[in-house]
């Protein structure tokens, strides 16, 4: 031993030298963590902004959110069907299943007051509403990554979010209102209440919690859950976890309490006794109709969708390595069983979607984390180390930069939503006046008929988007608009929604005299006199452009005949058009970027005596 007040010489083991901690690193990894779990809410809000637009599959509760915030729920009062029927889409647009309110009406209800306080108010409801569904999920994820924290250790939780966040479909689906998002939320918290705890007693309330949330989640969001609980069940039971007689009253009071919830609530927005999961049951499962929307083979989940999902090329050989390597085996088979037991079974099911299987990407991204953590902890112990961590870290910075790439390229697959802001910017200032019999002092907002077709519907035209002030038209009509806001001669037009699908309509003169505008994929389909007032594109593939090759809007140009000599491209992809430019200034002309095709054509219908204005 060194003599009092002197230095002592004697150097510390390598062992002891890796477990000294300096005094600036609880700081440090504080602030760390603090950032990761903050990142947890900003990637979803982010990939919220930046493609604010739906699509139909995510129509059911976007449409259903809606009507609840403008129409409420008329509980009491003469005939609440004829009243629902009258404002509720989804009598005129009921889907090929029947699907829950339960989720719309929380988002509605929880949305409500925050709608009335925001800037702007009703014009960015969607966002909002769309913004709670993210911050459930994303609290969800937190708490998995807390649990894994305690489980497993920081490192571990650390690594888990670092490649989390890096994946893309994730974060770009949790703000999004399908079925399936509602239930991501449920089974992350069941998955995050599984991992271990250090208090037993703690632990076993978890597990308990845990089935209760499987359940709920399989018998009012979507039924496929049903087989990860059998898988979780199973597991549980065999290591001992739990057993029969304290499973089965979680699962029965669970599926009571859940069709406590549903069954009422369903029944009255539908206006029929109704358990709609199990409708969705019968209908994909035991009639086999989901195969109408086409079908995969068995192992699909496994080869196409999983790496897609985990995005990062490491996550799969992490995970087999985590389930190889004896510190972390135990721990990643209690994580990896019951996901792959619910994709192998799952696979049984024809028709194939990667959303179908997101609830397995918290667990098995966790178990690549435990194998990140045992590479990187040993990176100073040998060279194999240490060129695995360095690509570790290279892999999570390659799958950032791809996920940064998909966020950009699916922004621009929303043709229908920017064809609808379009609209609304052209025809701003360009509101046809007040006919003469009309005294110039009334107060009477002008209204604009809108026909949307297919296509538009099926890319961003949502209810949000087509009712703008937030106001009840379609039990009001848009005549009585006065009513429910102040009017002044500057009173903002009213827009009117067509949505006609049959063809024989279309092929009316008469139909078409009824619109003032049109968003249309085909600009010949409209009959009598109309004017292109311009073209959204969409995302069309990836292109590259060599030096010398001309602009691709001037290749369009020249080859156009007619009408299409007019157009003039809007939106996205204009500014895709700026950026593409830009960009090859600096590249000597060359261009390597997403090719934009026209999507939807906006028109005006040119009336007698009139010029149509662009």
């Amino acid at each position: 031993m060194a003599p009092l007040g002197k230095p002592s010489t004697t150097r510390p083991s390598r062992q002891q030298q890796e477990s000294i901690v300096p005094p600036t690193d609880t700081r440090t990894v504080v602030n760390a963590d603090t950032l990761l779990e903050a990142l947890l809410f900003l990637v979803p809000l982010a990939h919220l902004l930046l493609a604010p637009h739906t699509k139909v599959e995510e129509s059911f509760n976007m449409q259903a959110a809606h009507d609840v915030l403008v129409y409420g729920v008329p509980w009491t009062g003469p005939s609440p069907r004829a009243r629902l029927a009258a404002a509720y889409d989804h009598f005129a647009f009921p889907g090929a299943v029947p699907r829950t309110f339960l989720g719309a009406v929380l988002l509605a209800g929880l949305g409500q007051p925050l709608v009335a306080l925001a800037p702007g108010g009703f014009a960015h409801a969607q966002t909002l509403v769309r913004g709670l569904l993210a911050a459930f999920n994303a609290g969800a994820l937190l708490v998995f990554a807390r649990g894994l924290r305690e489980a497993h250790g920081v490192r571990v939780a650390r690594w888990w979010m670092a490649l989390l966040l890096t994946q893309f479909h994730v974060p770009f689906y949790a703000s999004r209102t399908l079925p399936n998002m509602f239930a991501f939320g449920l089974v992350t918290l069941a998955m995050a209440f599984l991992l271990p705890k250090k208090d037993p007693r703690r632990a076993l309330v978890r597990r308990r919690q845990a089935v209760a949330l499987l359940v709920v989640a399989a018998a009012v969001f979507r039924a496929e859950v049903a087989i990860l609980l059998a898988a979780v069940g199973a597991q549980l039971l065999y290591s001992g976890q739990m057993t029969p007689r304290g499973i089965a009253p979680v699962f029965a009071v669970a599926f009571v309490a859940a069709l406590a919830l549903s069954v009422p609530i369903d029944s009255y927005f539908w206006q029929k006794p109704l358990w709609p999961e199990l409708w969705g049951f019968y209908y994909n499962a035991v009639l086999g109709s989901s195969s109408n929307w086409g079908t995969s083979p068995w192992h699909y989940y496994f080869t196409s969708a999983l790496p897609r999902l985990l995005l990062n090329p490491l996550a799969l050989p992490l995970v087999g390595l985590a389930l190889y390597l004896p510190a972390t085996a135990p721990a990643a088979r209690r994580l990896v069983q019951p996901s792959l037991a619910f994709i192998a079974v799952y696979s049984l099911q024809p028709h194939k979607e990667a959303r179908f299987i997101f609830y397995v990407v918290p667990p098995l991204t966790a178990a690549a984390a435990l194998s990140a953590d045992y590479i990187a902890t040993r990176r100073r112990k040998s060279l194999v180390y240490a060129l695995g961590t360095a690509a570790l870290a290279v892999s999570v910075f390659a799958s950032l930069a791809a996920s940064a790439g998909m966020l950009l390229l699916s922004s621009l697959n929303y043709p229908g939503g920017d064809a609808l802001a379009q609209l609304y910017a052209l025809t701003a200032d360009a509101v046809d006046p007040l006919p003469v019999t009309v005294p110039a002092t009334s107060t009477s907002p002008s209204t604009i008929t809108v026909h949307a077709d297919v296509l538009t519907c099926m890319t961003g035209l949502t209810l949000f988007g087509q009712n703008r002030p937030g106001l009840p038209l379609a039990l009001t009509g848009p005549h009585n608009h006065h009513n429910h806001q102040p009017a002044s001669a500057s009173a903002p037009p009213i827009y009117v929604f067509d949505k006609t699908e049959d063809k024989p309509d279309l092929k009316w003169p008469s139909f078409w005299k009824k619109m003032d505008y049109a968003l249309m994929e085909d600009p010949m389909l409209p009959l009598g006199n109309w004017k292109v007032l311009g073209v959204v594109q969409g995302y069309d593939g990836i292109e590259v452009l060599k030096p010398g090759a001309k602009e691709p809007l001037d290749v369009e140009a020249a080859a156009a005949t007619g009408p299409r000599q007019s157009h003039r491209v809007l939106g996205l992809g204009a500014r895709v058009a700026d950026v593409r430019r830009a960009v090859r200034k600096y590249t000597g002309g060359w261009w390597i970027g997403p090719r934009m095709s026209p999507r939807i054509h906006i028109m005006k219908r040119v009336k007698d005596g009139q010029y149509a204005t662009s």
